[in-house]
């Protein structure tokens, strides 16, 4: 069984489970899990860490245009150093701070890799889904795409200064409640925008056509990558960028744009069926845990 096998399974037995975060009242609730091995490239700072496993789950409640309002995690090293766990510290609440959220602190424990579990509330009376799109309205975007396969590249070429600086991220929180009033479906682009418009047009049950020259691609991958083919692939199907995805009635686009707090592009727009990228199916490929 793959993550998105589980993921359905859970969905079926725990029906308040919800898309990037459960909805229970007013509150949303998410909670992530990441690994050493798995998240946390050789180089990557505690500081950077903290703050990118609290940014995780927050994002989660901006995909939802809710209000932040805390975030909590589980510390577990093989050893706890003073230096390490203050760093991470450090990171959890800035982080925090950047979204006018509180870090209040969470749980430690001993574990044979460094790992964090994560866990953040929001409140909002009326969530955004995955599934309310309608055809003809338009796919659109947050910032810009890339940014943590850039900062990946950087690490893998023995610059850590570059890397931890890619990895650390503001969650769109603001744009998050800003697109609330106008996105019919919206969800966090952590999965990376291929697997994101395919799991839009699968909730909402309409097709998705995207633009590929319309994708808003972050600098640093054009600092990193090797051609057209390698600049696509970091910026639409590598994933951890942890913008938004939403779609938005055509009439409201420009309203929506003029008062998102970050740039809000339209990268295509929603069909009667078929996911595609300048006319040919886009694969639905992404980031996947396990």
């Amino acid at each position: 069984m793959d993550e998105r096998d589980a993921l359905a399974l859970v969905g079926d037995a725990v029906p308040s489970a919800g898309d990037d975060a459960a909805v229970v009242g007013t509150t949303v609730v998410t909670t992530d899990m990441l690994h050493e091995t798995t998240d946390f490239p050789d180089g990557t700072t505690r500081y950077t860490a903290g703050w990118r496993a609290v940014g995780a789950s927050l994002s989660d409640v901006a995909a939802m245009g809710a209000d932040a309002t805390a975030a909590v995690a589980v510390y577990a090293a093989p050893t706890f150093e003073p230096d390490p766990l203050a760093a991470f510290l450090d990171g959890a609440n800035e982080v925090c701070e950047r979204v006018d959220a509180t870090y209040a602190g969470g749980d430690l424990d001993t574990h044979a890799e460094f790992t964090v579990a994560t866990t953040a509330l929001g409140e909002t009376s009326d969530p955004v889904g995955r599934d309310g799109a309608a055809v003809g309205d338009r796919i659109c975007v947050t910032g810009a795409l890339g940014r943590s396969a850039a900062g990946l590249r950087y690490f893998e070429q023995g610059d850590p200064g570059q890397g931890n600086e890619l990895f650390r991220f503001t969650p769109r929180v603001a744009a998050g409640q800003a697109l609330a009033p106008y996105a019919t479906a919206m969800m966090d682009s952590s999965d990376g925008l291929a697997r994101s418009v395919h799991q839009l047009a699968a909730a909402s049950d309409f097709g998705m056509a995207i633009e590929g020259d319309a994708v808003p691609v972050a600098d640093a991958v054009e600092a990193v990558a090797d051609g057209d083919a390698d600049r696509r692939e970091l910026s639409m199907f590598f994933g951890e960028d942890f913008e938004l995805v939403c779609t938005v009635p055509a009439d409201d686009v420009a309203t929506a744009q003029r008062e998102c707090p970050v740039s809000l592009s339209v990268v295509g727009e929603v069909t009667a069926t078929g996911v595609t990228l300048d006319g040919d199916a886009l694969p639905d490929r992404g980031y996947t845990h396990g």
